[in-house]
Protein backbone atom coordinates (compact mmCIF):
# COMPACT_ATOMS: atom_id res chain seq x y z
CA UNK A 1 0.00 0.00 0.00
CA UNK A 2 3.02 2.63 0.50
CA UNK A 3 4.36 1.35 -2.39
CA UNK A 4 1.35 2.42 -4.29
CA UNK A 5 0.67 5.49 -2.43
CA UNK A 6 4.85 6.76 -3.19
CA UNK A 7 4.00 6.15 -7.02
CA UNK A 8 0.35 8.27 -6.83
CA UNK A 9 2.34 10.88 -4.83
CA UNK A 10 5.31 11.15 -7.23
CA UNK A 11 3.00 11.23 -10.13
CA UNK A 12 0.97 14.28 -8.51
CA UNK A 13 3.98 15.76 -8.15
CA UNK A 14 5.16 15.61 -11.68
CA UNK A 15 1.71 16.61 -13.34
CA UNK A 16 1.86 19.78 -10.76
CA UNK A 17 5.37 20.55 -11.77
CA UNK A 18 4.68 19.94 -15.65
CA UNK A 19 1.63 22.82 -15.32
CA UNK A 20 3.58 25.75 -13.48
CA UNK A 21 7.06 25.86 -14.77
CA UNK A 22 7.66 26.27 -18.72
CA UNK A 23 8.19 23.48 -20.99
CA UNK A 24 11.69 23.96 -22.18
CA UNK A 25 11.94 23.04 -25.74
CA UNK A 26 13.07 19.41 -26.76
CA UNK A 27 16.07 19.67 -29.34
CA UNK A 28 16.17 15.79 -29.96
CA UNK A 29 13.04 16.27 -32.09
CA UNK A 30 13.99 19.78 -33.93
CA UNK A 31 16.58 20.36 -36.11
CA UNK A 32 16.95 23.95 -35.96
CA UNK A 33 17.44 23.74 -31.69
CA UNK A 34 19.84 20.47 -32.27
CA UNK A 35 21.89 22.65 -34.96
CA UNK A 36 22.56 25.03 -32.19
CA UNK A 37 23.30 22.85 -29.28
CA UNK A 38 25.94 20.99 -31.39
CA UNK A 39 27.21 23.98 -32.76
CA UNK A 40 28.87 26.18 -29.67
CA UNK A 41 32.23 25.63 -30.63
CA UNK A 42 31.63 26.94 -34.07
CA UNK A 43 29.67 29.94 -32.66
CA UNK A 44 32.29 30.22 -30.06
CA UNK A 45 34.93 30.92 -32.57
CA UNK A 46 33.32 33.15 -34.66
CA UNK A 47 32.21 35.37 -31.98
CA UNK A 48 35.48 35.59 -30.51
CA UNK A 49 37.09 36.36 -33.57
CA UNK A 50 34.58 39.64 -34.08
CA UNK A 51 35.79 40.32 -30.73
CA UNK A 52 39.34 40.75 -31.64
CA UNK A 53 38.95 42.35 -34.70
CA UNK A 54 37.30 45.11 -32.81
CA UNK A 55 36.71 46.99 -36.74
CA UNK A 56 35.38 50.77 -36.67
CA UNK A 57 31.99 51.47 -38.45
CA UNK A 58 31.85 50.84 -41.97
CA UNK A 59 35.70 49.15 -41.65
CA UNK A 60 34.41 45.92 -40.62
CA UNK A 61 35.48 44.05 -43.48
CA UNK A 62 36.99 41.40 -41.78
CA UNK A 63 33.63 41.13 -39.61
CA UNK A 64 31.66 40.74 -42.55
CA UNK A 65 33.56 38.45 -44.22
CA UNK A 66 33.63 36.06 -41.79
CA UNK A 67 29.89 36.12 -41.37
CA UNK A 68 29.52 36.21 -45.37
CA UNK A 69 31.86 32.90 -45.25
CA UNK A 70 29.91 30.86 -43.08
CA UNK A 71 26.59 31.41 -44.62
CA UNK A 72 27.85 31.00 -47.88
CA UNK A 73 28.79 27.56 -46.62
CA UNK A 74 25.87 26.85 -45.22
CA UNK A 75 23.56 27.46 -48.15
CA UNK A 76 22.66 31.15 -48.44
CA UNK A 77 23.27 33.33 -51.32
CA UNK A 78 24.28 36.70 -50.09
CA UNK A 79 24.13 40.39 -51.82
CA UNK A 80 27.15 41.84 -50.72
CA UNK A 81 28.04 45.86 -50.40
CA UNK A 82 23.92 47.12 -50.44
CA UNK A 83 23.26 50.92 -50.28
CA UNK A 84 26.56 51.81 -51.43
CA UNK A 85 28.71 50.41 -47.89
CA UNK A 86 30.93 48.02 -48.79
CA UNK A 87 30.89 45.66 -45.45
CA UNK A 88 26.61 46.08 -46.00
CA UNK A 89 24.85 42.59 -47.05
CA UNK A 90 21.66 40.27 -47.13
CA UNK A 91 21.91 36.57 -47.10
CA UNK A 92 18.74 34.79 -48.03
CA UNK A 93 18.12 30.88 -47.33
CA UNK A 94 14.28 29.91 -48.88
CA UNK A 95 11.82 30.72 -50.99
CA UNK A 96 8.48 32.46 -50.87
CA UNK A 97 6.74 34.55 -47.89
CA UNK A 98 6.94 34.83 -45.21
CA UNK A 99 10.03 37.09 -44.83
CA UNK A 100 11.40 36.58 -41.75
CA UNK A 101 13.99 39.60 -41.25
CA UNK A 102 16.74 39.61 -38.62
CA UNK A 103 19.57 41.78 -38.52
CA UNK A 104 23.16 41.56 -37.01
CA UNK A 105 25.46 44.66 -36.07
CA UNK A 106 29.72 44.40 -35.88
CA UNK A 107 31.15 47.77 -35.00
CA UNK A 108 33.26 48.15 -32.16
CA UNK A 109 33.40 51.72 -29.94
CA UNK A 110 36.63 53.65 -29.85
CA UNK A 111 38.85 53.71 -26.72
CA UNK A 112 37.29 50.25 -25.15
CA UNK A 113 40.02 47.99 -26.20
CA UNK A 114 40.09 45.07 -23.36
CA UNK A 115 41.22 41.61 -23.39
CA UNK A 116 38.95 39.00 -22.23
CA UNK A 117 40.03 39.11 -18.40
CA UNK A 118 38.27 40.77 -16.01
CA UNK A 119 40.08 43.38 -14.83
CA UNK A 120 41.69 46.64 -17.18
CA UNK A 121 43.49 45.27 -19.83
CA UNK A 122 43.40 47.27 -22.84
CA UNK A 123 44.52 44.64 -26.33
CA UNK A 124 45.78 48.01 -27.86
CA UNK A 125 45.89 51.72 -25.84
CA UNK A 126 42.90 53.62 -27.23
CA UNK A 127 42.04 51.48 -29.59
CA UNK A 128 38.67 50.00 -30.18
CA UNK A 129 36.74 47.45 -28.12
CA UNK A 130 32.94 45.51 -28.46
CA UNK A 131 31.42 47.44 -25.40
CA UNK A 132 27.91 47.30 -26.83
CA UNK A 133 28.61 43.93 -27.46
CA UNK A 134 28.42 43.52 -31.45
CA UNK A 135 30.53 41.02 -31.75
CA UNK A 136 27.81 38.85 -29.87
CA UNK A 137 24.87 40.39 -31.29
CA UNK A 138 26.23 39.72 -35.12
CA UNK A 139 26.79 35.96 -34.07
CA UNK A 140 23.38 35.78 -32.24
CA UNK A 141 21.62 37.28 -35.60
CA UNK A 142 23.86 34.59 -37.08
CA UNK A 143 22.93 31.57 -34.98
CA UNK A 144 19.09 32.29 -35.37
CA UNK A 145 19.09 32.77 -39.24
CA UNK A 146 21.46 29.23 -39.42
CA UNK A 147 19.21 27.57 -37.28
CA UNK A 148 15.96 28.49 -39.48
CA UNK A 149 17.63 27.79 -42.50
CA UNK A 150 18.30 24.48 -41.45
CA UNK A 151 14.27 23.56 -40.75
CA UNK A 152 13.53 25.28 -44.08
CA UNK A 153 15.87 23.01 -45.66
CA UNK A 154 13.61 20.11 -44.85
CA UNK A 155 10.89 21.60 -47.03
CA UNK A 156 9.09 24.08 -45.13
CA UNK A 157 7.94 27.54 -47.49
CA UNK A 158 9.24 30.57 -46.45
CA UNK A 159 12.26 32.93 -46.43
CA UNK A 160 14.84 33.97 -43.72
CA UNK A 161 17.34 36.99 -44.40
CA UNK A 162 20.09 38.02 -42.50
CA UNK A 163 21.16 41.56 -42.80
CA UNK A 164 24.32 42.46 -41.98
CA UNK A 165 24.41 46.33 -40.89
CA UNK A 166 27.84 47.80 -39.80
CA UNK A 167 27.88 51.36 -38.26
CA UNK A 168 24.94 51.51 -35.54
CA UNK A 169 27.36 53.27 -33.05
CA UNK A 170 26.98 56.70 -34.49
CA UNK A 171 27.07 55.78 -38.50
CA UNK A 172 23.42 55.00 -39.06
CA UNK A 173 23.84 52.51 -41.72
CA UNK A 174 20.55 50.65 -41.35
CA UNK A 175 19.06 54.50 -42.34
CA UNK A 176 20.94 54.27 -45.79
CA UNK A 177 19.60 50.32 -46.19
CA UNK A 178 16.19 51.50 -45.66
CA UNK A 179 16.10 54.45 -47.88
CA UNK A 180 17.60 51.93 -50.57
CA UNK A 181 15.01 49.82 -50.00
CA UNK A 182 17.20 46.33 -48.10
CA UNK A 183 14.15 46.09 -45.91
CA UNK A 184 11.25 46.23 -48.33
CA UNK A 185 9.29 43.51 -48.40
CA UNK A 186 9.91 41.70 -44.88
CA UNK A 187 6.78 40.53 -43.04
CA UNK A 188 8.57 40.67 -39.64
CA UNK A 189 11.87 42.13 -38.40
CA UNK A 190 13.75 41.05 -35.32
CA UNK A 191 16.56 43.00 -32.97
CA UNK A 192 18.61 41.94 -30.00
CA UNK A 193 20.95 43.30 -27.75
CA UNK A 194 23.14 42.28 -24.78
CA UNK A 195 21.98 43.11 -21.64
CA UNK A 196 22.27 42.85 -17.45
CA UNK A 197 18.64 40.65 -18.36
CA UNK A 198 16.62 38.47 -20.24
CA UNK A 199 13.95 40.21 -21.04
CA UNK A 200 11.49 41.78 -23.82
CA UNK A 201 10.75 45.20 -24.06
CA UNK A 202 8.26 47.51 -25.98
CA UNK A 203 9.29 50.88 -24.83
CA UNK A 204 9.89 52.92 -28.09
CA UNK A 205 13.66 54.67 -27.40
CA UNK A 206 14.58 57.79 -29.35
CA UNK A 207 14.98 59.31 -32.54
CA UNK A 208 18.23 60.50 -33.24
CA UNK A 209 20.16 63.44 -34.98
CA UNK A 210 23.68 63.34 -35.61
CA UNK A 211 25.65 66.73 -36.85
CA UNK A 212 29.51 67.63 -37.22
CA UNK A 213 29.67 71.33 -36.87
CA UNK A 214 33.07 72.45 -37.90
CA UNK A 215 34.37 75.92 -37.07
CA UNK A 216 37.01 77.66 -38.95
CA UNK A 217 39.02 80.22 -37.13
CA UNK A 218 42.55 82.51 -37.83
CA UNK A 219 46.07 80.74 -36.64
CA UNK A 220 47.91 82.81 -34.24
CA UNK A 221 50.44 82.63 -31.54
CA UNK A 222 48.89 82.59 -28.36
CA UNK A 223 51.40 84.25 -26.57
CA UNK A 224 52.69 86.63 -29.10
CA UNK A 225 49.90 88.05 -31.07
CA UNK A 226 46.84 86.29 -30.00
CA UNK A 227 45.01 89.40 -31.19
CA UNK A 228 45.58 88.35 -34.60
CA UNK A 229 43.71 85.21 -34.15
CA UNK A 230 40.31 83.95 -34.12
CA UNK A 231 39.60 80.71 -32.05
CA UNK A 232 37.79 77.70 -33.76
CA UNK A 233 37.62 76.62 -30.49
CA UNK A 234 36.04 79.34 -28.67
CA UNK A 235 33.12 78.68 -31.19
CA UNK A 236 33.11 75.29 -30.20
CA UNK A 237 33.10 76.30 -26.27
CA UNK A 238 30.37 79.09 -26.80
CA UNK A 239 28.15 76.43 -28.62
CA UNK A 240 28.88 73.76 -25.98
CA UNK A 241 27.85 76.78 -23.41
CA UNK A 242 24.73 77.30 -25.12
CA UNK A 243 23.31 73.85 -25.65
CA UNK A 244 24.06 73.87 -21.89
CA UNK A 245 22.01 76.31 -21.02
CA UNK A 246 19.19 75.22 -23.67
CA UNK A 247 18.53 72.10 -21.63
CA UNK A 248 16.60 74.16 -19.35
CA UNK A 249 14.29 74.90 -22.16
CA UNK A 250 13.74 71.77 -23.70
CA UNK A 251 11.41 68.66 -23.08
CA UNK A 252 13.01 66.42 -20.44
CA UNK A 253 13.03 63.48 -22.60
CA UNK A 254 15.53 65.47 -24.91
CA UNK A 255 19.44 64.66 -24.54
CA UNK A 256 21.87 65.93 -25.73
CA UNK A 257 25.32 65.01 -26.31
CA UNK A 258 28.79 65.81 -27.89
CA UNK A 259 32.24 65.40 -28.21
CA UNK A 260 35.32 67.34 -29.32
CA UNK A 261 36.73 65.48 -32.52
CA UNK A 262 39.29 67.96 -33.52
CA UNK A 263 41.09 70.78 -32.52
CA UNK A 264 44.87 71.87 -32.42
CA UNK A 265 45.68 70.18 -28.99
CA UNK A 266 49.09 72.64 -28.58
CA UNK A 267 47.45 75.56 -25.84
CA UNK A 268 49.79 78.09 -26.99
CA UNK A 269 48.09 77.83 -30.96
CA UNK A 270 45.29 79.66 -31.49
CA UNK A 271 43.43 76.72 -33.48
CA UNK A 272 41.69 77.72 -36.66
CA UNK A 273 39.70 74.40 -37.21
CA UNK A 274 37.75 72.86 -34.87
CA UNK A 275 34.91 70.18 -35.11
CA UNK A 276 32.10 68.97 -32.12
CA UNK A 277 30.15 66.54 -32.94
CA UNK A 278 26.17 66.54 -31.76
CA UNK A 279 23.75 63.55 -30.81
CA UNK A 280 20.33 65.58 -30.32
CA UNK A 281 17.68 62.75 -29.50
CA UNK A 282 13.95 62.44 -28.27
CA UNK A 283 11.16 60.05 -28.52
CA UNK A 284 9.22 62.38 -31.10
CA UNK A 285 11.01 62.77 -34.66
CA UNK A 286 9.50 66.41 -34.96
CA UNK A 287 10.08 67.43 -31.32
CA UNK A 288 14.19 66.40 -32.19
CA UNK A 289 14.20 68.07 -35.86
CA UNK A 290 12.54 71.29 -34.10
CA UNK A 291 16.11 71.30 -30.94
CA UNK A 292 18.34 70.30 -33.68
CA UNK A 293 17.26 73.43 -35.90
CA UNK A 294 17.76 75.55 -32.60
CA UNK A 295 21.63 73.77 -31.78
CA UNK A 296 22.18 75.13 -35.16
CA UNK A 297 20.54 78.96 -34.93
CA UNK A 298 23.58 78.74 -31.27
CA UNK A 299 26.17 77.30 -33.78
CA UNK A 300 25.18 80.23 -36.44
CA UNK A 301 25.63 82.70 -33.22
CA UNK A 302 28.61 81.36 -31.63
CA UNK A 303 30.44 81.88 -35.11
CA UNK A 304 29.43 85.48 -34.87
CA UNK A 305 30.64 86.26 -31.68
CA UNK A 306 34.24 84.25 -31.66
CA UNK A 307 34.78 85.91 -35.57
CA UNK A 308 34.82 82.55 -37.34
CA UNK A 309 32.75 80.68 -39.72
CA UNK A 310 30.81 77.43 -39.39
CA UNK A 311 29.48 74.73 -40.95
CA UNK A 312 27.65 71.72 -40.25
CA UNK A 313 27.07 68.09 -41.91
CA UNK A 314 24.63 65.64 -40.80
CA UNK A 315 26.36 62.42 -40.48
CA UNK A 316 23.02 60.52 -39.22
CA UNK A 317 19.35 60.35 -38.08
CA UNK A 318 16.91 57.60 -37.70
CA UNK A 319 13.55 57.07 -36.00
CA UNK A 320 12.61 55.63 -32.31
CA UNK A 321 12.04 52.13 -32.22
CA UNK A 322 8.32 51.22 -32.63
CA UNK A 323 7.75 48.13 -31.54
CA UNK A 324 5.33 45.71 -32.16
CA UNK A 325 3.48 44.00 -29.44
CA UNK A 326 2.25 40.86 -31.71
CA UNK A 327 5.43 40.09 -32.46
CA UNK A 328 7.13 41.27 -28.78
CA UNK A 329 4.55 38.97 -26.97
CA UNK A 330 5.42 36.00 -29.25
CA UNK A 331 9.54 36.68 -28.14
CA UNK A 332 8.77 36.88 -24.58
CA UNK A 333 6.71 33.55 -24.68
CA UNK A 334 9.54 31.66 -26.67
CA UNK A 335 11.97 32.92 -24.03
CA UNK A 336 10.47 31.74 -21.45
CA UNK A 337 10.44 28.35 -22.94
CA UNK A 338 14.27 28.48 -23.50
CA UNK A 339 15.28 30.46 -20.21
CA UNK A 340 17.68 32.34 -19.16
CA UNK A 341 21.61 32.27 -19.70
CA UNK A 342 23.17 29.17 -17.09
CA UNK A 343 26.62 29.99 -15.86
CA UNK A 344 29.21 27.72 -14.91
CA UNK A 345 31.00 28.53 -11.59
CA UNK A 346 34.27 29.37 -13.34
CA UNK A 347 32.02 31.95 -15.16
CA UNK A 348 30.53 33.22 -12.24
CA UNK A 349 33.88 34.01 -10.39
CA UNK A 350 34.74 35.75 -13.72
CA UNK A 351 32.01 38.25 -13.01
CA UNK A 352 32.71 38.16 -9.36
CA UNK A 353 36.17 39.49 -10.03
CA UNK A 354 35.37 42.04 -12.72
CA UNK A 355 32.77 43.51 -9.83
CA UNK A 356 35.58 43.33 -7.36
CA UNK A 357 38.02 45.30 -9.15
CA UNK A 358 34.98 47.82 -10.47
CA UNK A 359 34.49 48.23 -6.65
CA UNK A 360 31.13 46.45 -5.96
CA UNK A 361 29.76 43.92 -4.09
CA UNK A 362 31.11 40.76 -6.11
CA UNK A 363 27.46 38.94 -5.84
CA UNK A 364 26.07 41.53 -7.43
CA UNK A 365 26.18 40.30 -11.08
CA UNK A 366 22.92 39.94 -11.85
CA UNK A 367 20.54 37.42 -12.56
CA UNK A 368 21.93 35.24 -15.65
CA UNK A 369 19.72 32.36 -15.36
CA UNK A 370 15.60 34.07 -14.51
CA UNK A 371 13.72 35.73 -17.54
CA UNK A 372 12.37 38.80 -16.33
CA UNK A 373 8.64 40.07 -17.12
CA UNK A 374 7.85 41.50 -20.12
CA UNK A 375 7.97 45.68 -20.16
CA UNK A 376 5.03 46.65 -22.22
CA UNK A 377 5.00 50.60 -22.94
CA UNK A 378 5.25 52.94 -20.34
CA UNK A 379 8.02 55.27 -21.10
CA UNK A 380 10.67 55.80 -23.66
CA UNK A 381 13.79 54.93 -23.71
CA UNK A 382 17.05 57.29 -23.16
CA UNK A 383 18.81 55.22 -25.66
CA UNK A 384 18.33 54.79 -29.57
CA UNK A 385 19.61 53.09 -32.62
CA UNK A 386 19.10 53.18 -35.97
CA UNK A 387 17.26 49.76 -35.97
CA UNK A 388 14.44 52.28 -35.41
CA UNK A 389 14.09 53.27 -39.07
CA UNK A 390 13.57 49.86 -39.94
CA UNK A 391 10.64 49.48 -37.54
CA UNK A 392 8.64 52.22 -39.35
CA UNK A 393 9.20 50.02 -42.64
CA UNK A 394 8.38 46.63 -40.94
CA UNK A 395 6.81 45.29 -38.03
CA UNK A 396 9.62 44.78 -35.25
CA UNK A 397 10.44 42.99 -31.94
CA UNK A 398 13.45 43.72 -29.65
CA UNK A 399 15.11 41.27 -27.44
CA UNK A 400 17.88 41.40 -24.48
CA UNK A 401 19.61 38.72 -23.31
CA UNK A 402 21.73 37.97 -20.30
CA UNK A 403 25.56 38.48 -20.85
CA UNK A 404 27.11 41.35 -19.17
CA UNK A 405 27.17 42.14 -15.23
CA UNK A 406 26.09 44.74 -13.35
CA UNK A 407 29.23 46.12 -12.94
CA UNK A 408 29.57 47.76 -16.07
CA UNK A 409 26.48 47.87 -18.81
CA UNK A 410 26.99 48.81 -22.28
CA UNK A 411 29.87 51.35 -23.46
CA UNK A 412 32.03 49.68 -20.68
CA UNK A 413 35.44 47.71 -20.83
CA UNK A 414 33.56 45.28 -18.34
CA UNK A 415 30.79 44.83 -21.65
CA UNK A 416 34.09 43.50 -24.01
CA UNK A 417 35.60 41.33 -21.00
CA UNK A 418 32.47 39.13 -20.72
CA UNK A 419 31.78 39.32 -24.67
CA UNK A 420 35.43 37.72 -25.61
CA UNK A 421 34.48 34.65 -23.32
CA UNK A 422 31.73 31.78 -23.12
CA UNK A 423 29.26 33.74 -20.95
CA UNK A 424 28.75 35.76 -24.19
CA UNK A 425 28.28 32.96 -26.47
CA UNK A 426 25.79 31.04 -24.34
CA UNK A 427 23.67 34.28 -24.71
CA UNK A 428 24.44 33.69 -28.54
CA UNK A 429 23.04 29.99 -28.08
CA UNK A 430 20.07 31.65 -26.09
CA UNK A 431 19.42 34.04 -29.18
CA UNK A 432 19.65 31.31 -31.71
CA UNK A 433 16.97 29.58 -29.97
CA UNK A 434 14.51 32.42 -29.15
CA UNK A 435 14.63 33.88 -33.34
CA UNK A 436 14.54 30.88 -34.16
CA UNK A 437 11.30 29.26 -32.07
CA UNK A 438 9.88 32.73 -32.93
CA UNK A 439 10.33 31.98 -36.84
CA UNK A 440 8.81 28.56 -36.48
CA UNK A 441 5.45 29.74 -34.81
CA UNK A 442 5.22 32.63 -37.68
CA UNK A 443 5.77 30.27 -40.06
CA UNK A 444 2.96 27.77 -39.04
CA UNK A 445 0.70 30.60 -38.02
CA UNK A 446 0.45 33.46 -40.69
CA UNK A 447 -2.34 35.00 -38.29
CA UNK A 448 -0.11 36.36 -36.54
CA UNK A 449 1.59 38.27 -38.97
CA UNK A 450 -1.22 39.21 -39.95
CA UNK A 451 -1.66 40.63 -36.70
CA UNK A 452 1.36 41.78 -36.66
CA UNK A 453 1.14 43.92 -39.92
CA UNK A 454 -2.04 45.59 -38.66
CA UNK A 455 -0.80 46.57 -35.46
CA UNK A 456 2.26 48.09 -37.35
CA UNK A 457 0.14 50.02 -40.00
CA UNK A 458 -2.38 51.55 -36.96
CA UNK A 459 0.70 52.44 -35.17
CA UNK A 460 2.32 54.56 -37.63
CA UNK A 461 -1.07 56.16 -38.61
CA UNK A 462 -2.80 55.69 -42.00
CA UNK A 463 -1.05 59.14 -43.23
CA UNK A 464 2.25 57.91 -42.51
CA UNK A 465 4.72 57.77 -45.44
CA UNK A 466 8.54 57.22 -44.63
CA UNK A 467 11.22 60.13 -44.84
CA UNK A 468 14.36 59.74 -44.86
CA UNK A 469 15.55 61.65 -42.67
CA UNK A 470 19.41 61.74 -43.74
CA UNK A 471 18.12 62.91 -46.68
CA UNK A 472 20.25 62.36 -50.30
CA UNK A 473 23.42 62.38 -48.97
CA UNK A 474 26.02 59.33 -49.33
CA UNK A 475 26.72 56.68 -46.33
CA UNK A 476 29.38 58.64 -44.33
CA UNK A 477 32.28 55.95 -44.74
CA UNK A 478 34.97 57.84 -42.78
CA UNK A 479 32.59 59.60 -40.30
CA UNK A 480 34.88 58.06 -37.19
CA UNK A 481 37.66 59.63 -39.03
Amino acid sequence: MMKITNIVLCALALFVVSTILPARPKSRDDVGLKWLETNFELLDSVSKAIHAFAEPGYQEYKSSTLLISILEENGFSVEKGVAGIPTAFVATYGEGKPIIGILAEYDALPGLSQAAVPYRQPVVEEGYGHGCGHNLLGTGSLAAALAISKWLAQGHLGTVKLFGCPAEEGGGAKNYMVRDGVFDGLDAAFIWHPATRNQTNLNSGSATMTIDFTFHGKGAHAGAQPWNGRSAFDAVEALDYMTNLMREHVRPETRLHYAVTRTNPAPNVVPDLSVVRYYIRHPEVEYMKAVTERVIKAAEGAALGTGTTMSYELINSNYPVLANSVLCDIVCKKQNEVGGVILSEAEKEFCREILKNTGRDPEDFGNFAEVAPEVRPNRPLGSSSDAGSVSFVAPTAKLYVACCTLGGGGHSWQQVAVGGTTIGTKAVVNVGKIYYLTALELFKKPELLKAAREEFLKARGKDFVYESLVGDRKPPLDYRN
